[in-house]
Order: structure tokens, then C-alpha cells, then sequence
């Protein structure tokens, strides 16, 4: 395989790694999927007790494998290209495992969001916590707040 062929696979699989990096699902309270638009919520009132920073996996902790396929891939073409004869192939096989073991890392970074565990008393005195992306929407224990609620879904705003 000629150098420019390698390159080019090498350019296309970090292409699709990093566009995959892109899709996310969001747990904001700003973000509605287009089946929860126009939907009739419930509303309740309450007030914040205590809020938590904490980071919220968009991948369940689970990654795809294609940050470790695609990282194996750019370590092997790149390994490959140190050395010659078997010596290339030693180093392509290093490179491929330390780019799975690097791409596996990088997904799973990409994967993470800011998020806040925010638990408020309700009016009738329970206590509930919802957990959702940071925004950048501040809350403060004492704040009076909404929960809108729907499907099982519940998003805490002002």
C-alpha cells in the first residue's frame, strides 16, 4: 500500500471518529427531542435544596469501539511506516494496540458533559433529585423552581 493510500484511509477513519464525536444525546433541560415538542407536561413547584457538579456519559459508560478501532488503525499505518521489513511490522502492531488503547480514551473523554444532580423539596414536603447537563442556568439551595415532567423524563428550570 503506497504511502498516500495509507494516509488517505488514515485521514477517513479520523474523519468519521471525530463527526461521531459530534452526536450526542442530551440531557439538558434545554434540549427537546422532536417527540417531546408540543407534548403536555406536568408541572410542579418546588424548592432547591442542594446542588451536586457531577459528569454525565452520554455513552452509558459503554463506548462504541470506534474510538479504539479508528486509534488502532492510525497507530498501525503509522507504526508501519517506522522501520522496514519485520521491524515495520513489530512496530505497526505497537503502534496499532497503543492507538486502540488511545482512541478508547479519547471516545470516552468526548463522551463526557458537566451536569447537575439538583435535589429540591417539593410543595408537599417529598424530596426529589433530578439530574441533568449543566447549561449554565444557575441554582442556588432556596431557589424556587419548576419540574417539568413528561414520559418520565423531568427537567428542573427557572
Amino acid at each position: 500500500m503506497k504511502i498516500t493510500s495509507r494516509l488517505m484511509v488514515a485521514a477517513m477513519l479520523a474523519g468519521s471518529l471525530a463527526m461521531s464525536g459530534c452526536a450526542y444525546n442530551s440531557s439538558s433541560a434545554d434540549v427537546y427531542t422532536a417527540s417531546q415538542a408540543q407534548r403536555e407536561q406536568t408541572v410542579r413547584m418546588a424548592t432547591v435544596e442542594s446542588v451536586r457538579a457531577v459528569k454525565i456519559s452520554s455513552n452509558n459508560g459503554q463506548p462504541s469501539g470506534l474510538g479504539a478501532i479508528g486509534g488502532g488503525a492510525l497507530g498501525a499505518v503509522a507504526g508501519s511506516q517506522i522501520g522496514g521489513g519485520t521491524g515495520s511490522i513489530v512496530t505497526g502492531i505497537i503502534g496499532g494496540i497503543a492507538g486502540a488503547v488511545a482512541g478508547n480514551a479519547v471516545e470516552n473523554g468526548v463522551a463526557m458533559r458537566d451536569g447537575l444532580e439538583i435535589t429540591v423539596r417539593l410543595d408537599n414536603g417529598d424530596y426529589r433529585a433530578i439530574t441533568q447537563t449543566a447549561t449554565g442556568e444557575v441554582f442556588n439551595a432556596g431557589d424556587r423552581v419548576r419540574l417539568l415532567s413528561s414520559g418520565g423524563v423531568t427537567r428542573v428550570t427557572h
